[in-house]
């Protein structure tokens, strides 16, 4: 799949099927976040893949949001900033936040390209996830991902335009 029509495409979904996906496409997908840039090459992140529905259904409900419990897998993506924070101080912290939004964009468009479907999960209780998981303390939870077929396809969704986001030279101007 041509980058740009991955990108465009790309889409949250809601409601998967029950067929489950290829494991070993799933972990292409998981690969492809290494790929990500890393502040001094330093690698922060994890990810737990996630079958068991029972496992699954309780991350639904710590998640409080029932969908999940639809998918097939989930994608637990975490980080340890323990050597991050070591070599950058406070600077550090917006670096891990930085390097796995780029892992987990990485880990999107490759679910895009395998004709996949996932939702961003942001929104959940962090010390139930981390009990669910067996998650040591030290470790952020960045995010979740159910990971399946979508089973409907979302209607399209309202792009902004270029030229409300962009400004030349300094905040705010236009031209």
């Amino acid at each position: 799949m041509e980058l740009d029509a991955a990108i465009q495409k790309r889409h949250s979904t809601r409601k998967f099927k029950k067929k489950a996906p290829d494991w070993r496409d799933v972990l292409e997908c998981v690969d492809a976040a290494r790929y990500a840039p890393m502040a001094g090459n330093n690698y922060t992140l994890k990810f737990i893949l996630v079958k068991d529905p029972k496992t699954i259904q309780k991350l639904a409900d710590a998640a409080q949001q029932q969908f999940i419990a639809q998918a097939s897998y989930i994608g637990v993506f975490c980080s340890n900033s323990k050597r991050i924070v070591n070599l950058y101080g406070k600077r550090g912290e917006k670096y891990l936040k930085q390097q796995a939004g780029a892992a987990i964009q990485n880990f999107l468009l490759k679910i895009q390209e395998k004709k996949l479907a996932t939702c961003w999960i942001g929104a959940f209780v962090d010390y139930l996830v981390k009990d669910i998981l067996k998650i040591p303390e030290n470790i952020e939870v960045e995010a979740l991902f159910p990971i399946g077929y979508e089973a409907e396809k979302v209607r399209k969704k309202r792009r902004i335009e270029l030229n409300e986001i962009l400004y030349f030279e300094k905040y705010g101007k236009k031209k």
